[in-house]
């Protein structure tokens, strides 16, 4: 693990550069196959899911049987986890539901938002060594919530042509209106261009690999929203020596197991802390069936002490992370000064994994620096609003002058037409 004390601000956009990647090479790769998708829809998805995922396919759609086949493979212990994690995740979300905002700018002008569902959902779940079922729960119980019609769940096949039952059995507990055995880059051109078997969506929501997430920004080009831009998970503590070594190791490690590439940082205003975190972390890992995936995400992990907290928080907003964890005794410091982050964890007994999985909050959020402008996956993120206004005679009266005089300056003659007939009319 990378010690670094007391390191000078020029130094913190280098110190905290994350691991991307070159994209260029991945840029060609997923224009092709857009081209391909659109231009022969099943039959180009047809020959990736062969490429990519070695499985030959007649059909893309789960069935009824296969659903009752995962309901029936899942433990029900698992359903009932999954079913607490359900209901904590429905209850923080449906409480995000505003009521219709109204107010009368001036007498006669009523105007009012509200918002209404994103028709058609695209939800995109990885299969592999870790079958994000847990995203299952953070995108379709807000979709359901919001009124979204369409919910189209893909996620790529096994080579047995299966998707993992616990995927499956989360998407039918949570509303998914069609379920397609397609991953990659052709599950999400299938979701920007629409083919026979797989809808057109109008956002796709979810994580990927690296040839997913240019895919998504890609389907931007298209006319297809997406939920925020992505990059590798990340995870940054901040903790004093009111912390527990043991916890933070295992927090820093809860993120280095998903993949070689996660970043995982500690900022700390003890150098003991640092040097037992460091112990727990060696001890911890080798334990971990996923160890020498964490074992290489570690390798270029960080920690770095300062002298105080000031220059800890200055360093974390800069970085703007996705996961922060707060194992400080000044925690009402970092809550009100934190300005950029995905989500925040705070206090010795609130662990990353539980927003992960079961506290209720959302697990989808921004990487690579995107907190400082986007916000993680919420309930808004799955509705748009939309603005009325109703003007009575009274009310064109009170602006109208102010309309023709702001579109005659503007040089626009027949905006102030569109008043001046109407106030004359009231003459």
């Amino acid at each position: 693990m990378n010690k670094i004390y007391n390191p000078k601000q020029d130094t913190w956009s280098e110190i905290l550069r994350r691991p991307t990647k070159t994209i260029d090479d991945i840029e060609v790769t997923v224009k092709e196959i857009f081209k391909e998708v659109q231009k022969k829809g099943d039959e180009a998805v047809a020959k990736y899911t062969s490429i990519f995922d070695g499985i030959a396919l007649d059909n893309y759609e789960v069935s009824k049987e296969e659903i009752q086949e995962a309901v029936d493979l899942i433990s029900s212990e698992l359903k009932e986890a999954i079913q607490l994690a359900k209901n904590n995740i429905y209850k923080f979300h449906a409480a995000q539901k505003t009521e219709r905002v109204s107010v009368d700018t001036i007498e006669g002008v009523n105007c009012w938002q509200e918002k209404r569902p994103i028709q058609k959902i695209g939800l995109y779940i990885p299969g592999g060594t870790a079958p994000l079922f847990s995203t299952v729960l953070m995108l379709a119980v807000p979709a359901e919530i919001a009124g979204c019609k369409e919910i189209v769940l893909c996620s790529p096949p096994d080579k047995k042509g299966k998707i993992n039952p616990a995927i499956l059995y989360a998407a039918n507990l949570c509303g998914v209106t069609k379920i397609l055995k397609v991953g990659g880059i052709q599950a999400i051109a299938g979701m920007t261009f629409g083919t026979k078997s797989i809808p057109q969506v109008y956002k796709i929501f979810g994580p990927g690999n690296q040839f997913v997430t240019v895919a998504k920004q890609l389907a931007t080009q298209f006319g297809v929203a997406i939920d925020m831009p992505a990059g590798p998970s990340e995870l940054l503590i901040v903790a004093d020596d009111t912390a527990v070594p043991a916890f933070v190791a295992s927090d820093l490690l809860s993120q280095a197991e998903h993949g070689t590439d996660s970043q995982v940082i500690l900022v700390s205003t003890s150098k003991k802390l640092i040097d037992d975190v460091e112990k727990e972390v060696q001890k911890q890992i080798e334990e971990l069936p996923r160890k020498e995936i964490a074992k290489k995400a570690i390798e270029n992990s960080k920690l770095i002490f300062v002298e105080n907290d000031q220059t800890a928080l200055d360093l974390i907003n800069d970085y703007g992370p996705e996961h922060f964890i707060i194992n400080s005794q000044f925690d009402d410091f970092y809550c009100n000064g934190i300005v950029n982050a995905g989500s925040i964890f705070i206090g010795n007994y609130t662990p990353e994994s539980a927003g992960d999985y079961a506290s209720g909050t959302n697990h989808t959020l921004p990487t690579n620096g995107y907190a400082k402008n986007y916000s993680g996956v919420n309930l808004d993120s799955f509705t748009k609003s939309m603005t009325f206004q109703k003007i009575s005679q009274k009310g064109i009266q009170n602006i109208g002058k102010a309309i023709e005089l702001m579109a005659e300056a503007e040089g626009l003659q027949a905006h102030k037409n569109a008043v001046t007939l109407r106030l004359k009319s009231l003459e």
